[in-house]
């Protein structure tokens, strides 16, 4: 897979990359690894709050009383 970055954005990752002393592809994989487990565990946590919501285990708080 090629990916292709803004100069501003590759100066960072090389930078960073200078900075802890690790290829700049190990630190993509990384980044995108974290992202992926990220969006895994909000997805799950939405799911879980719309499961709570459907079933009635929670109620919705109306908008404006919010």
């Amino acid at each position: 897979m090629e990916v292709h970055f803004t100069p501003d954005v590759q100066a960072k990752l090389d930078q960073m990359a200078r900075d802890t002393g690790r290829p700049s592809d190990e630190l993509l994989e990384d980044a995108v690894a974290g992202l992926f487990d990220e969006l895994a565990y909000t997805r799950e946590m939405l799911d879980r709050r719309y499961d709570d919501l459907e079933s009635g285990r929670v109620q919705p708080i109306d908008g404006e009383e919010a």
